[in-house]
C-alpha cells in the first residue's frame, strides 16, 4: 500500500499518528510495518533486517541511545570516544527561536532541532541577507512545539528528550557536491555503506549500497532513486571506517554518518533505526542478508 499517495500531506499524516498515541507500541509497529511493507511482522523469530529493526525499537533498551540521537548531547558522546576533531563547528544552542542572535551568525549556517530525524526540521541558510527573521522564528518555534510524547515510528531512543535548537556551520564543500556516507555497523564492525549523492534536501537524492571495502553492490532501496555509477572511494576511507567502528562498538547495531570535505571527516549523526525499518529492498533477499548481520540471539 502506498499510503503517501492516499495521504499526501505530511503534516496530516503526523497529526493522525499523534491521535493514535493510545495504541500500544507493539500493536502500532505491527500495523505500520504491514501498511508500509505489505508483510506481516514476525517479532518472535525475526529474520529480515527490517523486522529486526522493529524488534530493536520495542525491546533493546540502552540508555546511552538517548544521548546518541540528541544532536547536542551526542557531541559529548563523540568527545568521550576521543574524536572531538570530527565534530562540526557549533554556533549556538537555544530553547526558543526568539533568543537567536542572528546578527552574530555568519552568512551561511544550518539550524536543526536536537531531536529531529529523517531529514526533518533542518533549516539551511545560504545567504543571511535574504533571510526573513520573523518568518524563520515562527517556523523554528513550530518545530519546537511539535515534539510528540511518542515518536511517529515508535522509536524508543527518541522519546523522553527535550527539544532544542542547535545552530552549526553549514557544510557546503566549497560549492562541490556534498556526499553523505552512512556506515551500517553491527557489534562495532562495518557491513555496508549507503552513499548518498545528488541530494536536493528534503526532495530527492540518489543512493548506492556498498560493501565494507567500498565496492558497489547490486541492491537498492525501492523508495530511493538508484545510483547507477560507482562513487570514488575517499582516500581516507580507512580512517572513516575506524571512526565508525569506535562510535558504534557499544551497540548491536548503529548507523554512523559522516561527510568528507577536502579530506576532513565531519560527523553527521548516529541512528539506530534506519528508515524506521520500513524499507523494501530490490532484490528482496538483501533484507535477509542485512538481517544476518544483526545478531540479536542473546537478546531474544
Amino acid at each position: 500500500m502506498n499510503y503517501k499517495k492516499i495521504l499526501k500531506n505530511q503534516k496530516l499524516r503526523f497529526m493522525i499518528l499523534s491521535l493514535l498515541n493510545f495504541i500500544p507500541d507493539k500493536m502500532m509497529i505491527k500495523l505500520q510495518y504491514y501498511i508500509k511493507t505489505g508483510r506481516k511482522l514476525d517479532l518472535n523469530n525475526p529474520k529480515r533486517y527490517s523486522e529486526k529493526i522493529q524488534w530493536y525499537k520495542l525491546y533493546y533498551r540502552n540508555p546511552i541511545m538517548h544521548k546518541c540521537v540528541d544532536k547536542l548531547k551526542v557531541r559529548d558522546f563523540i568527545k568521550e570516544k576521543g574524536l572531538s576533531n570530527i565534530l562540526n563547528e557549533l554556533y549556538g544552542v537555544y530553547n526558543k527561536a526568539e533568543d537567536i542572535k542572528f546578527d552574530d551568525l555568519p552568512q551561511k549556517f544550518v539550524i536543526k532541532t536536537t531531536l529531529g530525524g529523517g531529514g526533518l526540521n533542518v533549516f539551511i541558510c545560504n545567504d543571511k541577507k535574504k533571510l526573513d527573521y520573523q518568518t524563520t522564528i515562527q517556523i523554528l518555534n513550530t518545530w519546537l512545539k511539535n515534539n510528540p510524547k511518542k515518536s511517529y515510528g515508535r522509536e524508543w531512543a527518541y522519546e523522553g528528550g527535550t527539544n532544542k535548537l542547535i545552530i552549526e556551520k553549514l557544510i557546503d564543500n566549497d560549492g562541490k557536491e556534498l556526499i553523505d556516507y552512512k556506515f551500517f555497523c553491527f557489534n562495532g564492525k562495518i557491513s555496508y555503506v549507503y552513499v548518498i549523492t545528488e541530494r536536493d534536501m528534503g526532495k530527492s537524492a540518489k543512493l548506492g549500497i556498498y560493501d565494507a571495502s567500498f565496492k558497489k553492490i547490486d541492491a537498492y532501496r525501492q523508495d530511493e532513486k538508484r545510483q547507477d555509477y560507482q562513487v570514488k572511494k575517499p582516500k581516507n576511507y580507512d580512517k572513516m571506517c575506524d571512526y565508525a567502528q569506535k562510535i558504534s562498538k557499544d551497540f548491536p547495531h548503529a548507523r554512523v554518518d559522516f561527510y568528507n570535505v577536502n579530506g576532513n571527516i565531519i560527523f553527521g549523526e548516529i541512528t539506530f533505526y534506519d528508515g524506521s525499518g520500513y524499507m523494501k529492498y530490490d532484490p528482496d533477499s538483501f533484507d535477509f542478508e542485512m538481517g544476518r548481520n544483526m545478531k540479536l540471539e542473546k537478546y531474544l
